[in-house]
């Protein structure tokens, strides 16, 4: 008795192409459709079971509906001149109203109730003008991140000339604090001096000539060493402005 007709709707019909290059995992998609308003069982069997993997291989399509099969061909070393001799088939049959074991079914299913659809598989290469396409649309791709790259760090150095802009500020304003601190040690010293020289002359009348010689030596050695630690505080702001600004 021959076999009723396949009830469901597969798309691609006869042939499931796998395009290359083969050193990776293909996948080429089925789509199955119950156009009937009853359940339907399928399996999906290959002549290769070890050169696919099929996901679903097997299950119920509700009426109505449609499901994708991913048919994932596995790498391999690929032959131009060898044809493929893989074949697919989809087995089909209504699912009974009272179903509980799919398995079971299927083993108890008689001949006439099973409904097949047959499909080969071809291996295509890509042309050398679709490689030279999806090159430039690599370099592109390539470009286009590169300059996303470029672009994005000129984020941080916005923020730190921001950064450096604040930090020169307040260099800025610890420069005059310590100006005015070097202005305030010179007057100091000025009032020092001019102490020293009301000192000095009372020292010179009250002393030896030798004593008068050692407290001039020492008021010039403290009026001195007040001038020395001013500059030096100023040549150590100057160096860190210098600093900051170069760095």
């Amino acid at each position: 008795m021959a076999r009723p007709e396949q009830v469901l709707v597969l798309e691609p019909q006869h042939e499931l192409k796998f395009r290359g290059p083969f050193t990776d995992v293909v996948t080429a998609t089925l789509k199955l459709t119950n156009p009937t308003d009853r359940n339907v069982c399928f399996k999906v069997k290959t002549t290769a079971p070890r050169r696919y993997c099929v996901r679903p291989n097997s299950g119920i399509i509700d009426a109505g509906t449609s499901i994708n099969v991913s048919v994932m061909l596995q790498p391999f070393d690929y032959d131009p001149n060898e044809k493929s001799k893989h074949k697919f088939m989809v087995q089909s049959m209504l699912a009974p109203y009272d179903m509980t074991d799919m398995e079971g079914v299927w083993k108890e299913a008689k001949p006439e109730e099973l409904m097949d659809s047959k499909l080969r598989c071809t291996f295509e290469m890509p042309l050398e003008n679709d490689k030279t396409h999806e090159s430039e649309s690599n370099k592109t791709v390539s470009s286009s991140t590169s300059s996303v790259k470029t672009e994005h760090p000129a984020l941080p150095k916005s923020a730190s000339a921001s950064l450096d802009d604040g930090e020169v500020k307040k260099i800025m304003e610890e420069c005059k604090r310590l100006q005015m601190e070097v202005q305030r040690l010179r007057e100091e010293n000025k009032q020092i001096r001019e102490d020293d020289g009301l000192r000095k002359r009372k020292v010179m009348s009250m002393v030896t000539p030798h004593s008068s010689a050692m407290a001039t030596s020492a008021v010039r050695d403290e009026g001195l060493s007040t001038r020395v630690l001013a500059l030096c505080m100023l040549f150590f702001v100057i160096g860190v402005i210098i600093g900051k600004l170069l760095l």
